[in-house]
């Protein structure tokens, strides 16, 4: 059964229902409610009245984005470029990634103990297909090159 969302009540009851079960950001809960069928002035009433209640957070959004991701292994790299894909300002995602708290360098460190069972590249064949997974993941090259070298931070 399809929930026509023709009412300024309906668009919010969906944007609620979206929130309950995790935290969105503004351009992608607007998205899910356009995809519904909910008109763009309802979207825009309904997603600002949350916004003044607190149900809808921007901040809350990101920090729990940043949580969820580094806890999965990805780097800040990886992650900023996600945001980024969701419609957040950069500056609201680089100040997220500083206060996230998050040890990035003990996150590759980990990232790379449980894909390579802590074992340093023995050629450059090795190294190269250690550093191209840690880069994708969203690690820095730097901070790839330190950890394969052996050096800590």
């Amino acid at each position: 059964m399809t929930v026509v969302l023709d009412n300024p009540l309906a668009v919010r009851r969906a944007a609620m229902d979206l929130l309950a079960r995790r935290e969105h950001g503004r351009v992608e809960l607007t998205r899910k409610l356009r995809k519904r069928g909910a008109p763009e002035d309802m979207i825009d009433v309904a997603l600002q009245r949350l916004s003044e209640e607190g149900l809808l957070s921007e901040a809350r959004y990101l920090e729990s984005f940043v949580a969820y991701r580094a806890r999965a292994g990805y780097g800040p790299l990886r992650i900023r470029e996600e945001l980024g894909q969701r419609g957040l300002a950069r500056g609201d995602i680089d100040q997220a990634l500083r206060e996230s708290g998050i040890d990035w360098f003990e996150q590759l460190r980990e990232t790379w103990q449980r894909k390579f069972a802590g074992r340093l590249p023995g050629d450059a064949r090795e190294r190269a297909q250690q550093g191209r997974f840690l880069a994708y993941r969203g690690y820095s090259l730097d901070m790839i090159g330190r950890l394969l070298r052996g050096c800590d931070e």
